[in-house]
């Protein structure tokens, strides 16, 4: 177990179009729900207490969404900071439908996506939303309604700053030409790196770049593999090393790891002061490319 939980230094940051600078670690809120992202937590409480030490530690981006529980990870968010500290940006998302524990129907109906954003506003008790996702593009829905939607929230002051998820570069530029894209949330670790090409656009563009399941490694990060030894020279964890990997990566890289454990929550946002030297970053970046084939 690494000793690496102190108070972290969370820098570097980005300055997000639309939103503003925000430190590139930040807190994923997926995980302080019940199993399946579905229902109350084990433990209200312990969620609550999660939400506010990642603040603490100097968290200034947690993304939630309105599927998430469904309702339960932003009435938490509100819960545990209402009212909000100066400097706090909080990114929710719309576009999914929730049946049951694990079960994400898309659905991107205009009317759909606006009565979720003002639920949502409801919900984090605010009057305009930092950022506001499309979760998913409805396939069964013309893509440019939905895009339409998100540009009028915006341009009536409910929204700041727009935002899309596991999407190509067509669907990226697409969107593009009814608002400013401020972020892009694809899935996106050491070893898939099938949004490789969206990763490109992003940084030359200046769009943040949210990768969703940061820590995954798989065998890498098993006993004597490359992500393992890395975090034994460096007295690290194998989490600590995956998203220390990312933020040196790409400058909008925006790794949000998700936990609803106090201890888990303190290791990754030490993962910030981890250095990685160039000879272990490019020996992790050729294992995940080999792995990813």
């Amino acid at each position: 177990m690494s000793e690496q939980t102190v108070e972290p230094n969370l820098s570097p940051v980005i300055d997000l179009l639309d939103l503003g600078p925000v430190h590139r670690l930040g807190y994923g809120a997926m995980r302080i729900v019940g199993d399946g992202v579905w229902g109350e937590p084990e433990s209200r409480g312990t969620a609550v207490e999660v939400v506010r030490r990642a603040v603490e530690l100097g968290v200034d981006f947690i993304d939630t969404a309105d599927s998430y529980g469904p309702n339960i990870s932003e009435e938490i968010i509100a819960e545990a900071l209402y009212p909000y500290p100066e400097g706090l940006r909080i990114a929710t998302k719309v576009g999914f439908v929730r049946t049951g524990p694990d079960v994400w129907v898309p659905v991107g109906r205009p009317e759909y996506l606006r009565q979720q954003t003002e639920l949502s506003l409801r919900k984090l008790k605010v009057d305009a939303l930092d950022l506001l996702q499309l979760h998913r593009i409805d396939p069964k829905v013309d893509a440019e309604e939905q895009f339409a939607v998100l540009r009028d929230l915006q341009q009536e002051g409910k929204v700041k700053a727009l935002g899309l998820s596991q999407v190509t570069v067509e669907q990226l530029q697409a969107a593009e030409k009814y608002f400013t894209v401020s972020t892009v949330q694809n899935r996106y670790n050491l070893t898939d790196r099938s949004s490789e090409d969206v990763l490109e656009y992003a940084e030359a563009n200046g769009i943040g770049f949210i990768p969703w399941a940061p820590i995954s490694a798989g065998e890498l990060a098993q006993p004597g593999g490359p992500v393992d030894d890395a975090a034994r020279r460096l007295g690290a964890t194998t989490s600590q090393v995956a998203l220390a990997w990312l933020l040196r990566r790409s400058p909008v890289m925006m790794p949000i790891p998700g936990t609803g454990s106090v201890q888990h929550l303190e290791e990754n946002m030490a993962a910030a002061s981890l250095q990685l030297d160039d000879a272990t970053f490019e020996e992790l970046d050729a294992a995940g490319r080999a792995a990813a084939k």
